[in-house]
């Protein structure tokens, strides 16, 4: 057996050796998907560290995907081995990098020694030195061993396995052929594998040091204006003692005053620094800078035509206004903030009133000494060195050091989840002599206890410190300090003394002191627009004062009429700067705040309201609503926010045999039957579908479970639903099989055949699950047995093993008490069995295992161990076996995974090769005809194009994966199949117990070991946390003398953690593999779903945590993020920087090379502030960062989380950033990013409150940002686009009129008329598009997330559009000016056309022009608001005619009186040229457009007029459906339930066929009489008919017979397919 295992191995080396030396890029030690198969740590002959390997050349040209073409940029040359070898020729591919200059990809170099892969092979797709992989470069040592007796206790070998680091060493076939492995590279920047790089980084640097040392002299002269100090360091740390005393506090040497107070602050702004700051960032508004200066020169005497405070009044309004709504949005945090602030906690003080006697801290509030009492305190009265008493569930006011904790072993458990967003309780425990001097009240005062701790600073994952107490110093670590925000759980009572107060928390230090103001990013664009608005109006203005010198020359001093009426250069060009200053309308940013209100209002959406906790969607400002629909990156935190802070037991596999657990999705009723009722006595197993089941069909199902939904529902059809597919999806994979057996099936077989070496090895492995953890269980106020325990894991585990019939229902000190059922006899009361825990050793992040050594009932000692798959799996008797077993399962893997990024990437390249073919920007669809009735063709293209995107690649192995499950057919296990039926079917029956488990595969290691990994690699696939559980009997002369080690260890004083782990390390060895567990984490509803269609629109998804790596990836997994064939590449803190680095830029290299089909990049937070530290490797990680699908940062603290935000808001151009979170960790992001959203999560309600918008769910984020955010951006566009087209139609034809008046200035317009037309007559039709224009419809939004490029491409405003818009309105100025002037103001024969009769028909048409184009043309959902802007607009323009021709009084210079009414009013000519100029203006804009979208069609024409179509709306809003329906909590009962009923109805349907078909057939001609009787097939119990009947009784059942063909269509359908037993009768002829 040695033999073949071996040769086994050297077949697998030979196939996959190659895979360790073509690696583009390496990863870190723990696997991307660490719950996935197993992998070693260590091997004594490993020649490298894995961390060490170095990427190899490769010729990039030969890809098969062509790499895209950019501009040039510095040389990547990633030079990976000492000895540099000439590169050959070749192109050199370059693609753009979104920071904005190129990155070479480099043809590297190709050495015999160092081949490369194809970038589709699995083998360059980095996914992290997996155990399947790595062990390939292991000498496997030792044989073996066969499998043993069940019971049998292990060998007493001791081989103890390092747990260092993870070395890899490549091997080749031969020894002969093995090169010298590549030698770590000697550098001091991390970045000598990249010179070019860096010389030309390094050169940038150089050449912007002018401008850095202007902002560190700004930044000198703003800590100077502003009182800024920075304080310096202390000389030895922060020196600190117990302080009792109310009235005085401890003094901080670095200032020689009191520690600062422990108030906190969250608001942007102070009663001093309130008016300063808005004003500022008003008028950082250039528009509203540009009114100030031309307010300025209008209050000059003698400039201004228009009036001294017409510009002045009104902007000084709009500002206040503006500032007082920020005022008021940061009064409300401010009130928020004292709240917090004014929150009570108990501090030790001096008893005034001493009354009661001494007493130990476990007493209630009152329980005191005779000098001390707990006094309640508001927390900005807590000062450093004081004491407090915290009890369960109160969270800290401050940083605490643990002086005592009333819980067992005197640890106490705190949750972090608002500082690090984890849910696992961190255990925090006083070193021993300062716990035992501050057990009692009185013994509080009277210790001598010295802290020293560091300065405040941000790491929340590394605390340095000591306590001196007896002259002895203890270390403080973490593992000793609470901090502010933390909560106790599971912990009557703890004592601790204040450390760091207020700003100086560790939660503070990562939050943002001064949140930046926020402005939206077109606001940037609109300024420049107005710079060129500004610059054409100074242009305008000197033209026209340059034309009047000339006119003054040549015509004025020439006109006897004009005598002394000239006007110097200065006062007239000040003159026409004044006129033509309202082509920037004040009103720009005023009504704009206007829109966006009435947007903010309209979001709230019924489709973003959830029910189950009563919360809406709720905007917090509306200064950004345009943002949400150009988002590029979106910044997630993980917990509460992607998921739901549930855990649930999911899946096990145990000797083999793979199990779905899915109690927790039926009811309760439904349970209770699945694990009471018999198995059924045989089976089909022909390809029909499976109706076994474990109902009694005369039990009726609403008696047993007592649920209503079930009581129309048949047992029968009940039955058989319990063993079909479950309602359990996975959400990594929705649409992959299922084929696990369900646990309800499995407790039955336990139960009716207990004594099969299967069963036993089930019944063990659920006794593992209930012994093996720290969990605590508490009866609650209705008697339940709840859990208490540090992970939530541990709890999902022990429930699991509840419901399977393991209940832990006590736990003492020393033991543990089991419930379980009787062997043999489950209607027996179940038993109650007592364990003895002798020891426990604890899980760390370096063992990744926790064990548990138990006295079994039998006295027999039991070592039972849990951990990572990676771990366990070295730690087996058999792991050789193990590992080449999980080779070959890696194998199967890297194959499907490399299959399914080929396909990815081709399906890519045939995409984008069909947009360049349509020349489209972001679709692929074929232009249709303008004519609805046109569009059925389009309609099958529309359906596979949303089918190609709706589906992920994904390649199907069913088949080949279908043999690791059970029930399967086997030719090693099993019979072999019965003979078949001429239809395929199985003509003998088999019993159920032949093919619910194989017990021959049992004792057969080998395929228990494959099957095993298969399983944990399927359950990893799925986004599950694997487990995996080993055991070992021990005998009592080895526990005995481990023991004794082991209680020195625990016992020590120096290094006891690590001497804990190295003794515990000697009795985790030679373990037997129980079984392995999957555990779900939730994900909210609807998160991977969204996730898929985010990422559809273009947006980069990055997930931010506080959680480990493994954890984080898992979770990347389940929500979609992270795909089954994504390339990741891991940055930890285990790796060098210049390891780090090469890693960067290999994965770049990669990525721009065309040959990724999906890239993921995963960082910890300590990698991070590392990365951050360097300029070099930050800017290279910065350019991967804006490259890489998906970015996971793990560990990372606030301040992590916010510098991120910050990096990528700074360094890629472009780029809209939006941060959700719903815990008080993620608050420096949400304030950092341009978007903040908050979840009113479990985590509370500190990020909502803080963010720009809240929701209750991560799915509505799709609505907010697909629907709404592109909206608002439609809206906030077209308003303001339309807001600068009107004042240039309508100004230019002033600027026009000039000609013919000698350039003098004089208005076209009556005063009053010119000083109304924003406000009154064209406000509306601008502010109404603003507020409730939608180009397309939700469905279609949310079906095609592919138009929200729209936003990224900048599609509703850039300078090209601006610019497209003035030409329009200046062409439409020319046409109604120079109409207005040739058909009427040069007419002879007319009654009135003066200067007035001319601009009242100018301004009329205007007027019309712009109602029509902003409510007709430009808007596409057309409704009665159109038609009530129009009416408003142009009805209060004639209005404001006729008011002013009945009550004008100076009719000096304009002749108004009576004009409309009486003159130009009435003239036939006038109204025909208004008529002409109109229609003129719109059929010039109608026939723009349509040659538009005729010849140049963008996405939204064509989608547009898919709406129109019935067939194509129906498609559309099927898509936009797709996982995003709002499923209650019985939603999977109800598919259920629904599944029930469809079995049910089918086997009614089968019944009637059948009875159809069992009746005897006779041909008849035409008149009835039979012609041929078939009986051949009716059975022998069917009798022939009487060939003797009457002709009436043949034609009665001719009549029968033809009657029984107009049968149902489904039942037709099933004949056809020949559906369950119904199969058609051979007709004979």
């Amino acid at each position: 057996m040695v033999s073949d295992v071996q040769a086994d191995r050297d077949e697998a080396q030979e196939g996959t050796t190659a895979a360790f030396n073509n690696d583009v890029h390496d990863s870190s030690q723990d696997e991307p998907r660490p719950n996935g198969a197993p992998r070693p740590t260590a091997s004594p002959t490993s020649g490298l560290d894995s961390n060490s390997l170095q990427p190899v050349g490769q010729d990039l040209d030969q890809t098969t995907t062509k790499p895209k073409k950019a501009e040039a940029a510095p040389s990547l040359r990633l030079d990976t081995v000492q000895a540099r070898q000439e590169s050959t020729g070749g192109e050199v591919n370059r693609r753009r990098s979104p920071l904005g200059h190129s990155l070479d990809t480099l043809r590297r170099d190709a050495s015999p020694e160092m081949p490369y892969g194809s970038p589709l092979s699995s083998r360059n797709r980095e996914r992290g030195f997996s155990l399947r992989r790595s062990m390939l470069t292991r000498n496997i040592e030792g044989e073996a061993e066969g499998s043993g007796s069940f019971t049998e206790p292990a060998s007493s070998a001791s081989t103890e396995k390092p747990r260092t680091t993870i070395t890899i060493s490549p091997v080749a076939r031969d020894p002969s052929d093995q090169k010298s492995p590549p030698r770590l590279l000697k550098s001091n920047t991390g970045l000598s594998s990249l010179p070019h790089y860096e010389t030309w980084l390094r050169g940038r640097v150089a050449k912007s040091s002018l401008l850095s040392s202007l902002r560190s002299a700004y930044k000198r002269t703003q800590k100077a204006i502003l009182r800024i100090q920075e304080l310096p360091p202390s000389k030895d740390g922060r020196h600190i003692t117990i302080n009792t005393n109310a009235k005085k506090g401890l003094q901080d040497e670095r200032t020689n005053r009191e520690y600062v107070n422990n108030t906190i602050r969250s608001c942007k702004y102070t009663a001093w620094n309130f008016l300063p700051r808005q004003l500022y960032a008003q008028f950082s508004k250039l528009a509203n800078f540009y009114f100030l200066c031309v307010s300025i020169l209008q209050m000059i005497p003698g400039l201004s035509t228009t009036g001294t405070y017409t510009t002045i009044i009104p902007l000084a309004f709009f500002v206040l206004l503006s500032m007082a709504k920020e005022g008021y949005d940061d009064f409300r945090r401010f009130k928020l903030d004292k709240a917090e602030n004014n929150n009570s906690t108990r501090v030790l003080r001096v008893n005034d009133s001493p009354s009661e006697g001494q007493g130990k801290i476990t007493g209630s509030i009152s329980t005191a000494s005779s000098s001390y009492q707990w006094k309640l305190t508001k927390w900005k009265d807590v000062r450093v060195g004081d004491v407090l008493k915290l009890g369960r569930d109160e969270a800290a006011p401050a940083d605490l050091a643990v002086l005592h904790a009333n819980g067992m072993n005197d640890v106490a458990y705190v949750e972090t989840m608002a500082l690090d967003g984890e849910t696992n309780l961190k255990s925090k425990a006083a070193p021993l002599p300062v716990a035992k001097a501050c057990s009692t009240v009185d013994g509080l005062p009277q210790c001598d206890a010295h802290f020293v701790v560091e300065d405040p600073n941000l790491d929340l994952y590394k605390f340095d410190g000591k306590v001196g107490l007896n002259h002895e110093y203890h270390p403080l670590t973490n593992s000793e300090i609470i901090y502010r925000g933390s909560v106790i759980r599971n912990t009557p009572e703890v004592l601790a003394m204040v450390i760091y107060t207020g700003e100086e928390c560790k939660i503070r230090m990562n939050a943002t002191k001064n949140p930046r103001i926020k402005a939206p990013s077109l606001q940037a664009a609109v300024n420049r627009v107005v710079i060129i608005t500004v610059l054409f109006v100074l242009a305008l203005a000197i033209f026209n004062t340059v034309a009047y010198q000339i006119w003054r020359d040549l015509t004025e001093d020439k006109s006897w009429y004009l005598v002394d009426a000239s006007v110097s250069f200065f006062p007239i060009l000040a003159s026409f700067i004044i006129l033509f200053n309202t082509m920037i309308p004040l009103s720009l940013y005023v009504s704009l705040e206007i829109v966006k209100l009435c947007q903010m209002f309209l979001m709230n959406d019924i489709e973003m309201y959830d029910g189950e906790s009563n919360t809406p969607m709720e905007a917090r400002t509306s200064t950004i609503n345009e943002e949400l629909g150009q988002i590029s990156y979106i910044f997630s935190d993980k917990t509460g926010t992607l998921t739901n802070n549930s855990m649930r037991f999911r899946k096990l596999s145990v000797a083999g045999t793979a199990w779905l657990h899915d109690f927790d999705i039926y009811p309760a009723g439904l349970v209770d039957v699945l694990s009471q009722t018999p198995l059924p006595q045989s089976v089909n197993k022909g390809k029909e579908p499976v109706t076994r089941g474990i109902f009694p069909s005369n039990m009726p199902l609403s008696a047993k479970t007592g649920d209503p939904h079930m009581a129309d529902v048949p047992s029968s059809a009940a039955s058989r639903n319990c063993s079909v597919a479950s309602a359990w999806k996975s959400s990594a994979r929705p649409n992959g099989p299922q084929p696990e057996m369900r646990t309800a099936v499995l407790i039955r077989y336990i139960q009716n055949r207990p004594h099969t070496l299967f069963a036993k090895k089930a019944r063990f492995f659920l006794l593992c699950l209930a012994l093996c953890h720290t969990c605590m269980p508490e009866r609650n106020k209705k008697q339940e047995i709840e859990y208490q325990a540090a992970s939530p894991d541990e709890i999902a585990l022990v429930r699991g093993a509840q419901e399977l019939g393991y209940m832990v229902v006590d736990r003492q000190a020393k033991t543990i008490t089991i419930k379980s059922p009787v062997i043999g006899n489950p209607d027996l009361e179940p038993q109650l069995d007592v364990y003895q825990i002798l020891d426990v050793i604890e899980f760390s992040s370096l063992r990744k295992r926790m064990s548990v050594i138990v006295r079994m009932p039998d006295q027999r000692i039991c070592l039972l161990c849990k951990g990572a798959d990676t771990t366990i799996t070295q730690l087996l008797r058999l792991a050789v076996l193990a590992e080449d077993q999980a080779v070959k399962v890696q194998k199967r893997v890297n194959r499907r995974q490399s299959l399914e990024a080929q396909q990815a990437l081709r399906r890519e390249s045939e995409q984008r090769a069909r947009k360049d073919s349509m020349g489209r920007a972001s679709m692929s669809l074929h232009r249709p005809s303008m004519a609805v009735q046109r569009l059925r063709p389009i309609q099958d293209e529309l359906d596979d194009w949303l089918n190609d995107r709706e589906r992920d690649v994904e390649v199907s192995m069913e088949d080949e994966d279908s043999i690791y499950y059970s029930p399967r057919p086997s030719a090693h296990y099993s019979t072999r199949h019965p003979p078949t039926s001429f239809d395929g079917r199985r003509s003998l029956q088999v019993q159920e117990t032949d093919i619910l488990v194989e017990e021959a595969l049992v004792v057969d290691d080998a395929a228990v070991f494959e099957r095993c990994f298969q399983h944990i690699n399927d359950f990893a696939t799925e986004g599950l946390r694997t487990l995996l559980y080993g055991y070992r009997y021990l005998d009592g002369d080895e526990y005995n003398g481990w023991k004794k080690l082991y209680l020195d260890a625990s016992t020590s004083l120096v290094d006891r953690q690590e001497k804990v782990e190295k003794i515990g390390s000697l009795v985790e060895r030679d373990l037997e593999l129980a079984g392995a567990t999957a555990i779900e984490d939730k994900l909210q509803k609807g998160v991977p779903e969204t996730i898929d269609k985010l990422r559809r629109a273009g947006i980069h998804i990055f997930m931010l945590t506080g959680d480990k790596i493994q954890t984080a990836i898992n979770v990347g997994h389940s929500a979609r993020m992270i795909k089954d064939y994504s390339s990741i590449t891991v940055l930890d803190h285990d790796s060098d920087m210049s390891i780090v680095s090469q890693r960067i830029a290999a994965a770049t290299l990669g990525i721009n090379s065309g040959g990724v089909a999906h890239s993921v990049v995963v960082i910890d937070g300590q990698t991070l502030g590392r990365v951050e530290t360097d300029p070099v490797v930050k800017q290279l990680f910065f350019e991967l960062a804006a490259l890489v699908d998906t970015l996971i940062c793990a560990r990372a603290s606030p301040a992590n989380k916010a510098s991120l935000v910050h990096a990528i808001r700074k360094k890629v151009k472009h780029a809209i950033t939006l941060a959700i979170g719903d815990g008080a960790n993620d608050i420096a992001m949400i304030q950092e990013a341009h978007v903040g959203i908050g979840i009113t999560g479990k985590e509370g309600l500190q990020a909502a409150r803080t963010s720009d918008y809240s929701i209750a769910q991560f799915r509505f984020l799709l609505r907010l940002l697909l629907v709404h955010g592109r909206w608002n951006y439609i809206r906030t566009c077209k308003y303001t686009l339309g807001t600068f087209w009107k004042e240039f139609l309508f100004y230019l034809t002033q600027a026009l009129y000039q000609r013919w008046v000698g350039y003098t200035g004089t208005s076209l317009y009556e005063s009053a008329s010119l000083s109304m037309f924003n406000t009154l007559f064209t406000s509306l039709p601008v502010i109404f598009i603003g507020i409730f224009e939608k180009d397309l419809s939700a469905t279609t939004l949310l079906a095609a997330p592919e138009l929200y490029s729209f936003g990224h491409r900048n599609g509703g405003f850039s300078i090209k559009i601006y610019a497209g818009w003035i030409f329009m309105a200046s062409s439409e100025a020319m046409v109604v000016y120079f109409l207005m002037l040739g058909l009427y103001g040069k007419a002879i024969f007319t009654l009135d056309n003066g200067l007035y009769a001319m601009g009242v028909l100018t301004y009329t048409a205007c007027v019309l022009i712009i109602a029509t184009k902003m409510q007709f043309t430009e808007v596409h959902n057309k409704s009665i608001t159109c038609a009530v802007a129009m009416f408003l607009s142009i009805g209060a323009w004639f209005a404001w005619n006729l008011i002013l021709s009945s009550m004008y009084k100076s009719n000096v210079v304009y002749n108004v009186r009576d004009g409309f009414l009486d003159r130009f009013g009435r003239n036939a000519l006038w109204w025909l040229t208004l008529i002409l100029i109109v229609s003129a203006c719109v059929g010039f804009e109608i026939g723009t457009k349509a040659l538009k979208v005729a010849f140049m069609p963008a996405d939204e024409d064509v989608f547009r007029e898919l709406e129109k179509d019935e067939g194509a709306r129906k498609r559309l809003e099927r898509a936009a459906a797709v996982g995003l329906e709002d499923r209650v909590d019985d939603g999977a009962t109800a598919e259920a339930m629904q599944r029930i009923r469809t079995h049910e109805e089918q086997e009614r349907r089968e019944g009637e066929v059948q009875e159809l078909l069992d009746r005897p057939r006779v041909m008849f001609d035409e008149r009835g009489l039979r012609k041929r009787q078939l009986s051949t097939d009716l059975g022998p119990d069917i009798e022939m008919e009487d060939v003797h009947r009457s002709d009436q009784t043949r034609r009665e059942e001719y009549e029968d017979t033809r009657k029984s063909k107009e049968i149902s269509s489904p039942i037709q359908e099933m004949l056809r397919k020949g559906f369950g037993h119904v199969r058609r009768s051979l007709d004979v002829g």
